[in-house]
């Protein structure tokens, strides 16, 4: 009973939840997504600068998160780098003091608060910045004066002014009402000059923070909150009188709201801890600098970037098939064709439709970049454009952990019979790239690189990747050996299409999406080892041990091409940056990120290959047991492989869990690998050959665009943060992105299907022209810069 309704259960699921209706909904929310967001911005008159100074929560103890977009967190060199030659003042009481310790501390970690408490304190950066501290406890006639002065006097005016002050009015008075009364007198004088002094210059009222009325001493128990809630009042009112105008003045009020959170770990109850006078200071250095330095982590106060050339000519491309496409069905040429389902191109297995696919028509191929088109706005709607709002990762085991456990219950839950119980059948291969990839994801979002034990075991998935193409490939040129242009040109269309894409609507190098530049290098590396004279393929080899040792003698030679790339760093580069492949590998001038990835995982594709030879040796000399429900081997053996596969496991991740550093985790990854070890886990036991998981199965058929996809719609800022298209709610925002992407991914995977049928023809002479034609696109934008953006 309890298998039938297990069956019923998901039946019915599978029924009413299906990728169509999937992705109607999920366009519907895009667009709904889409309007609100537009009319909150345009109706809400508020932008990501007041967002920054106004609102925000912390994450953690010390990890302040600004409302709806990313806080950069500045080194000294980037402080100087923007305050260059700026002078900035900081006038008001002793809280401001501390306010003006924590931001210099920015400028040079060095500095040390050792100035007298009631008397103005300078601070001088030789080359770079200068700031003030100036003592006015007070708003009165003196603060005036000063302001009037640099009012009347440009040339002595501050590029920056942050002013506040109140509680010291509050405990000389007593809190007294006339007191009250006079502050709001003071602060209309001071409108006006602290207007003048905004028009050109950036000038910050620092809103009081609270109190913690229960450890003030005697003489400073007239503080109340009560009372700076009413002088703050009295702030806000005077200085920003103009209701129907934009302010000019700008309020810190994201420090106080810091503060009434961590205002209980004051020692004396007026003064903040320094992590949090350091919230306040970090959140100055992002209004004044983000527009400047524009840091990619860094999303408040910072202007959607121009166009580029390319970015211009690419949206040209895809309206002009929309209207095409749209002129063409006007006109009664319509004709509907089932997609075919996406070929596993990371793998090298490509299985033929079982009836001969139709030709593509015109106006199908129109309508598949008219998709495209409207799928890549929705892309630079999230990543590009200041619609949907951004926001920071945060890492906790609880955010990688619990997601975790999630999935592969639902894994388990979608369990199937195996249409073949071969080693690493192709049901097995999809589910293996498909809850790795999953993992990745979660990896990616919750931050979780920051501890090293994930950070090293998603290493080695990243390696198996790697180790599936390198299995894939041999597996297919050794057994079909098609060397053929159109096998080639088809898989590194696949490959490549959406990330080209990607490169010029997003404006982004090619080597900015690594994985990509990593699986197309070594496919090409597998093709011309095997391609190469002598070509050796399975057929030939049979009932020859010389062919099989040539072949040995090749993937040796692999072995030591990597090793003479591996330990020499200046060929590597020399060969890589040779005009025009390093337009392909330099990200940011550079080819030090490629040389880093490519190092990392430099032996996993030559491991799939020698793993996938001695495999298809030892299956054609039928040595292994491949039936439904035997074990890969004899009990003995499979029991001590099993045995050893474990225990290998259980040391790596102890190995893992006990590394000081990425770096030195990183210099021994390359010859630390367990990738065998699940392998035989997962295919010794015939009953682990005999189930797969259809859930991960699934995912596993679309992981290379989940993979690129997740950049930009999932996560934001190019990865650096996360997208958030509902605000003031993560998990409900998580799981309405995550169905939006997850569609937007299946999407791509069949247009990226379909338009391999048009651009890849089959005919020789026209395939020559189509990489004619490719090769001189591909030239003009290489030769152009818009692929090259500043960072």
């Amino acid at each position: 009973m309890a298998v039938l309704a297990y069956s019923l259960g998901k039946r019915e699921i599978n029924q009413y939840f299906n990728i169509k209706n999937a992705k109607l909904l999920s366009l519907v929310a895009v667009i709904l997504l889409s309007v609100f967001h537009s009319i909150s911005r345009y109706y809400g008159g508020r932008d990501t600068c007041e967002w920054l100074l106004s609102s925000g929560r912390f994450l953690g103890e010390n990890v302040w998160q600004p409302y709806g977009c990313m806080l950069h967190k500045y080194k000294n060199t980037e402080a100087k780098a923007c305050l260059q030659n700026k002078k900035i003042a900081f006038i008001g009481d002793s809280r401001i003091r501390q306010l003006f310790y924590s931001f210099i501390k920015i400028i040079n970690p060095e500095a040390r608060e050792d100035g007298n408490k009631h008397e103005n304190i300078p601070f001088a950066d030789r080359e770079f910045s200068v700031n003030d501290f100036l003592w006015y406890a007070e708003v009165n006639n003196s603060m005036k004066g000063q302001l009037m002065s640099w009012a009347e006097r440009p040339s002595a005016k501050p590029d920056v002014i942050i002013i506040g002050a109140a509680t010291w009015s509050i405990k000389l008075h007593s809190g007294s009402s006339e007191t009250l009364l006079q502050y709001k007198a003071n602060l209309t004088s001071i409108a006006a000059p602290l207007e003048k002094l905004s028009e050109h210059n950036d000038v910050y009222w620092v809103l009081q923070d609270p109190v913690n009325e229960e450890v003030l001493s005697e003489n400073r128990k007239m503080i109340t909150n009560e009372q700076i809630d009413l002088y703050n009042a009295a702030a806000v009112r005077a200085l920003n009188h103009k209701r129907n105008a934009k302010a000019r003045v700008k309020f810190l009020e994201a420090s106080r709201q810091a503060a009434m959170e961590t205002i209980t770990q004051s020692v004396d109850g007026l003064h903040l801890p320094e992590s949090t006078r350091n919230v306040g200071a970090m959140i100055l250095m992002n209004s004044m600098c983000n527009k400047l330095l524009k840091p990619i982590d860094g999303s408040c106060c910072q202007s959607v970037p121009p166009l580029s050339v390319l970015q211009k000519l690419a949206a040209g491309f895809f309206l002009v098939a929309c209207v095409c496409f749209l002129v063409l069905h006007l006109l009664g040429y319509s004709r509907h064709r089932k997609s075919r389902p996406v070929p596993d191109v990371e793998s090298g297995e490509e299985k033929k439709p079982p009836t001969a696919a139709v030709p593509f028509s015109l106006q199908e191929a129109l309508q598949s970049v008219c998709k495209m088109g409207i799928i890549m706005l929705y892309f630079y709607l999230c990543d590009r454009a200041n619609l949907f709002m951004k926001e920071q990762k945060f890492y906790t085991h609880s955010t990688f952990f619990i997601p975790l456990i999630y999935i592969f219950v639902l894994g388990i839950f979608y369990n199937e019979n195996s249409k073949e119980t071969k080693l690493l059948n192709r049901e097995q291969t999809d589910e293996w790239k498909g809850w790795m990839q999953l993992v990745i994801l979660i990896y990616h979002i919750s931050g979780a690189s920051a501890f090293i034990p994930v950070y090293m075991h998603v290493r080695v998935l990243v390696a198996a990747y790697l180790f599936q193409t390198g299995y894939g490939h041999f597996s297919f040129f050794w057994l079909k050996g098609d060397f053929g242009l159109y096998r080639v040109c088809q898989v590194l269309f696949r490959l490549n299409f959406l990330v080209v894409v990607l490169c010029l609507v997003m404006d982004r190098p090619y080597q900015f999406y690594y994985f990509v530049p990593l699986v197309t290098f070594w496919f090409v590396v597998i093709y011309g080892t095997m391609a190469m004279w002598p070509q050796i393929l399975q057929i030939k080899a049979n009932g020859s041990g010389f062919w099989h040792l040539a072949l040995l003698l090749k993937l040796l030679g692999l072995l030591l091409f990597i090793c003479c790339f591996a330990y020499s760093q200046g060929l590597f580069e020399k060969v890589f940056s040779v005009w025009p492949i390093s337009k392909l590998f330099e990200l940011q001038g550079s080819i030090h990120e490629w040389w880093f990835r490519w190092k990392l995982d430099r032996f996993a594709v030559f491991h799939g290959m020698l793993f996938a030879f001695l495999y298809l040796v030892l299956q054609k000399c039928q040595v292994l047991s491949e039936g439904k429900g035997e074990p890969l081997f004899s009990i003995k053996i499979s029991n001590c492989l099993l045995f050893i596969s474990v225990v290998s496991f259980i040391t790596y991740s102890i190995w893992a869990s006990g590394c000081k550093n990425k770096t030195q985790c990183n210099e021994m990854h390359p010859y630390i690998s367990v990738i065998l070890a699940f392998v035989l886990i997962r295919n010794i036991p015939g009953y682990g050959r005999s189930l797969y998981s259809s859930f991960f199965a699934w995912f596993g058929k679309i992981s290379l665009e989940l993979f690129i996809c997740q950049y930009h719609i999932w996560l934001a800022a190019d990865t650096r943060g996360i997208l958030v298209l509902i605000p003031g709610n993560p998990s409900l925002n998580i799981i309405v992105s995550s169905f939006i992407f997850v569609c937007v991914a299946h999407e791509i995977s069949q247009i990226t299907n379909d338009l391999a049928q048009v651009a890849i023809p089959k005919e020789s002479g026209a395939l020559m022209k189509r990489l004619l034609a490719a090769a001189l696109l591909l030239g003009l934008i290489v030769l152009s810069d818009g692929g090259q953006p500043a960072y």
